[in-house]
């Protein structure tokens, strides 16, 4: 039986593994990928006890489908190429949703985050979500356009959940389109 959360041609989407701590330090240790995380200046992954804390910490989440972080993992490879995710904004006032991704930098380009966002907004949906919102740093121009390539709907640049002001996206259960 198989871990996964959802799958595609390419890709599987699974939980991450303790075994895998070393490829989530690599990714959550670069600079030019957390630096689009959170509000603030970016905080790098210190060490692999802090990867073991973090699968964790996404196992914990995972426990209330739909929600939940998790690994992306090419199927010609095996080996997570980042993270998809969808987690209850913070001072969410009625439980909004948000759907996130990030990549290792060798894995930019290759279309996975487009592919595990839409498969796993598609599944957010399905599970009873009246709407998912992605949120990106305003000059994140590769994340806009992955929200934008999973049909999800631009509502302008707002600070409803964070303090610095983000490129806001939506998609509908009723309205959105399914992969």
């Amino acid at each position: 039986m198989t871990d996964a959360i959802c799958e595609t041609e390419r890709l599987v989407v699974r939980p991450w593994r303790h075994e895998e701590a070393p490829r989530l330090l690599d990714i959550l240790s670069r600079v030019e990928v957390v630096k689009w995380l959170d509000d603030g200046p970016p905080r790098l992954m210190a060490d692999l006890d802090a990867a073991h804390a973090q699968i964790d910490r996404a196992a914990a989440r995972s426990a209330s489908p739909p929600l939940g972080s998790w690994a992306v993992v090419p199927r010609a490879t095996g080996v997570p190429v980042g993270s998809v995710l969808t987690l209850e904004l913070p001072d969410a006032a009625s439980g909004e949703v948000e759907i996130g991704w990030h990549l290792h930098p060798d894995s930019w380009g290759q279309g996975y985050a487009r592919e595990a966002a839409a498969a796993v907004l598609a599944r957010a949906l399905d599970h009873g979500l009246e709407e998912v919102f992605a949120l990106t740093h305003v000059p994140n121009l590769p994340s806009r356009a992955v929200a934008r390539a999973i049909g999800m709907r631009d509502l302008g640049v707002h600070t409803w959940w964070y303090a610095e002001p983000s490129q806001v996206f939506r998609a509908d259960r009723t309205t959105h389109p399914r992969p």
